[in-house]
């Protein structure tokens, strides 16, 4: 087999050379391939930058047997040609010793091969950052001339990733996936201010208009205010919007659903499919085709769950609008599952769209409040009841009192306890949709664009003493 320049066996060859050694009755193979650059910075200064590269192979066997198909899946990084035959080897031990596999389909077939399949994979480097770098030596300046200190990181990766299967499918989908996280501190470390971003590549952010946003911020918190734990009319921002909705889509499975366990089980049986959810005309949706959040256009599954099966991959992806006008329309389904609870097929999700036909900016909502909070951002979710989807977490990085329009001081950090789909229920208003990055779930999912929610009553449940 040919090789890279950097020695490795290209990721197309060494998916048909597994697929050639298999002997099961099916086989799916996913060659990821990794590469990734970085910045990060601290108190006005570069710390470190580095380039890496990896590969990630993962076997999915398949065997017939006369109770039913079962499947064995193992994945192992730093593949080389000569690791190949151990490890389809032993993802077909794997499924020969396995029962029946429940969400077993036949593997899919018929969708068009990539036109790239064979091209080599595409390879992030630290060029990404030939604008971005000179921008952020001006913000340390910048910050630097006004007494902040700016802390954070900046990271590019790009994945390559290969689908064969023995049904003679070859898919390769290019995703790019960038994420800019910059914090400002005074210099006694006593008041703190972040913003985030979300990028394919470098080259639609400035850092220098963050620091910007991050000085104002600080100036902010140079008043304190202390508040007691309360329902306080809430502007939530972007971020937080896209971390509670993200929550909920990893709870939106219609399995779950139909056998009662989530907030989308209707009392007595059955779904909320069809509910009305908000009086705004709120549409949550996923489209791997949205401009600047582009996912891949198939199934790509390395293990089977709720919400994805090793059997769909390949399968095509369509654009789903997952609420409607405020109304549910579609849970997660896997084909296993769509048969089992005879709802649409509608495939898991790789970007998240909520638009709400609001027009303001976060800047025009808080000159339309007369008194209520400003949250940055939220951080450490956790769910505390999956029938009502109830969770819990704490604000960070600044809480604002706004009066009569006007931001007039930082408050204390609370805990709050809400549900995300309760919210949108209550939510009166939403601003204009933008490209967001979710802070809590930037490490497994970035692609959203969100608009900024005013919620009446947002329950923050008690005072925290997080920064």
């Amino acid at each position: 087999m040919s090789t890279l320049s950097n020695g490795r066996t290209k990721p197309h060859e060494i998916v048909e050379r597994a697929l050639e050694l298999s002997t099961a009755d099916g086989c799916v193979v996913i060659a990821d391939e990794e590469s990734s650059a970085n910045l990060r910075w601290a108190g006005n200064a570069l710390t470190t930058n580095g380039v890496t590269r990896g590969r990630t192979l993962t076997v999915i066997a398949t065997v017939d047997g006369k109770e039913g198909t079962a499947s064995g899946v193992v994945s192992r990084s730093a593949v080389t040609a000569a690791d190949l035959e151990p490890l389809v080897r032993a993802a077909e031990a794997a499924a020969r010793g396995a029962g029946p596999a429940e969400d077993a389909q036949p593997l899919v077939t018929g969708t068009p091969a990539s036109p790239d399949f064979t091209d080599a994979p595409a390879e992030t480097t630290s060029a990404v950052f030939a604008d971005f770098a000179p921008a952020l030596g001006e913000a340390f300046a910048r910050a630097r001339a006004g007494g902040r200190e700016l802390y954070g990181f900046a990271n590019h990766e790009l994945v390559s990733t290969y689908v064969g299967t023995s049904t003679g499918l070859r898919l390769r989908h290019d995703q790019p996936n960038g994420t800019l996280e910059l914090n400002a501190k005074s210099p006694d470390r006593q008041r703190s201010a972040w913003a985030g971003r979300s990028t394919r590549d470098f080259k639609d952010v400035d850092p220098t208009v963050l620091d910007a946003e991050l000085a104002v911020r600080l100036g902010w918190a140079e008043r304190k205010i202390d508040l007691p734990a309360g329902r306080y009319e809430t502007l939530l921002p972007p971020t937080a919007v896209a971390d509670l909705l993200i929550y909920q889509m990893w709870s939106a499975a219609a399995r779950d659903a139909v056998e009662g366990r989530t907030v989308f089980s209707k009392p007595g049986g059955g779904t909320r499919l069809g509910e009305k959810l908000s009086e705004l005309p709120l549409t949550l949706r996923s489209d791997p085709n949205a401009p600047g959040l582009e996912t891949a256009p198939f199934v790509i599954a390395h293990s089977s769950g709720d919400d994805a099966s090793v059997f769909d991959n390949g399968l095509p992806v369509p654009a789903t609008e997952w609420i409607r006008d405020g109304e549910l329309a579609r849970l997660t389904t896997t084909r296993h599952t769509a048969g089992l609870t005879g709802m649409q097929l509608s495939p898991g999700f790789g970007n998240l769209i909520l638009d709400g036909g609001g027009e303001k900016s976060l800047e025009e909502m808080v000159a339309g409040t007369e008194r209520g909070l400003l949250l940055t951002c939220l951080w450490y979710i956790r769910e505390v009841d999956p029938a009502t989807l109830l969770l819990t977490g704490l604000t960070r990085d600044g809480v604002y009192m706004v009066e009569n329009g006007q931001v007039v001081g930082e408050v204390n950090n609370f805990r709050f306890n809400e549900s995300p789909v309760d919210l949108l229920s209550r939510a009166s208003e939403t601003g204009r949709t933008e490209k967001t990055l979710p802070r809590e779930w930037s490490d497994w999912f970035t692609r959203a664009a969100m608009p900024a929610l005013r919620i009446p009553d947002f329950n923050m449940s008690s005072v925290s003493k997080g920064v």
